[in-house]
This record gives C-alpha cells, sequence and structure tokens, in this order.
C-alpha cells in the first residue's frame, strides 16, 4: 500500500505559529495608558523658542514601553495617536485633530508608538524589569534617542531649517528629557515590583 501523505493536524498548526493575538487584560491596560498620557497633558507645560514646548507626555510614552512592555506599550501608543488624530483634545494645551502634525513638533507626536516599542524592547534586551538603572537607560535610548530620531527630521522638513539650527533649539529638551527618563525608570521599578504580573513574557 502507498502510505498516505502526513500533513500537520489542525492541533499541530496553531501550536506552531507565534501567539500575536491582545488578550481583554492587554487591551484594557492599552486604554488605561492612553488615559494616562492624556492626563499628563493637563499638566502645565513649558514654552521655548519657535513655538515649541516641553510637557510632561513623553513620560507616558517611556513608562508605556517600561511597563507594558514592547508590544503594548506601543499599541497604547498608537491608541493615544489615533485619538487625538480624530479630534479628540488630548495632547498638551487642549489641542486635537490633523493639524497636530502641521507643526515642528508632529514629528515627536508620530514617534510615540516607536518610542514606546524601543524603549519595551531595549528593556527587555537588558535583562529582566525592576532595576531603575536598566529602565532609565532603555528611556535614554528609546525614549530620547528614537523620538528624537522620529521628531528631528520631520521638524526639518516642515520649518525648512538647516540639522544644525534645529539641534541649536533640540538641545533644549534634553535636561527635562534626561529628568523624565530617569523619573520613569524609578516609577517603572517600583511597579513591576508591586504588581509583577504586569512583567511580560
Amino acid at each position: 500500500m502507498i502510505p498516505e501523505p502526513a500533513f500537520p493536524s489542525a492541533v499541530e498548526i496553531p501550536r506552531a505559529m507565534p501567539r500575536l493575538s491582545l488578550t481583554p487584560r492587554d487591551l484594557v491596560l492599552m486604554g488605561l495608558f492612553a488615559a494616562i498620557i492624556a492626563a499628563l497633558g493637563l499638566l502645565p507645560k513649558i514654552t521655548l523658542p519657535l513655538g515649541l514646548f516641553i510637557s510632561a507626555q513623553t513620560m507616558g510614552v517611556m513608562l508605556a514601553g517600561l511597563i507594558l512592555g514592547a508590544r503594548r506599550g506601543a499599541g497604547a501608543m498608537l491608541l493615544f495617536v489615533l485619538l487625538v488624530l480624530i479630534g479628540l483634545p488630548l495632547l498638551a494645551g487642549g489641542r486635537g485633530g490633523l493639524g497636530v502634525v502641521a507643526g515642528p513638533t508632529g514629528g515627536f507626536f508620530l514617534g510615540f508608538p516607536v518610542a514606546a516599542f524601543a524603549v519595551g524592547a531595549l528593556s527587555h534586551l537588558m535583562g529582566r524589569p525592576g532595576s531603575v538603572v536598566r529602565g532609565t537607560l532603555a528611556c535614554l535610548g528609546g525614549g530620547i534617542g528614537v523620538l528624537y530620531l522620529c521628531g528631528i527630521p520631520y521638524w526639518m522638513a516642515v520649518s525648512g531649517l538647516s540639522l544644525e539650527a534645529v539641534l541649536q533649539v533640540a538641545v533644549l529638551f534634553l535636561p527635562g528629557d534626561v529628568i523624565k527618563a530617569v523619573l520613569s525608570g524609578v516609577v517603572a521599578a517600583t511597579v513591576h515590583r508591586g504588581l509583577p504580573a504586569l512583567r511580560t513574557r
């Protein structure tokens, strides 16, 4: 007799595929962090030259990546970005709508999901969560480095300024962003110690 060809059973196929779906718990956490970002926008902002300003919302981006991990953190920030783009006034200063991407800070705003993913990925690569130092380093690399890589080219394109001119103003963001990175490392380490169930695999 000719043996029948062996095909993977219906049970074996899903086991071989990576699990990409989000659980209801994941969705709740993502929505919660989107709300946290919106709440941080209510804090007073620091105005800089050329219509730029520093807000606390970038700290929320760092916290999302550190606490939720790369995938859920990016999802939370993507949800926040979509809510703002459809018109909800959730950005610092009560801004919302497509007009927020027309200004020089539009690239930073659109880079929120990318930066949160980078923070979560860097934190994962450096080991188990709960370390203030590792969390701070992940925020410096993802929450500042990656976010600036998204924001500065966009800023140049919108304003027509040279890289040198943009960097002269961008350095004004750095002290505040470094402080936010350290605070995020401390807060995330505290949360992970108190709520170890939030740790991502």
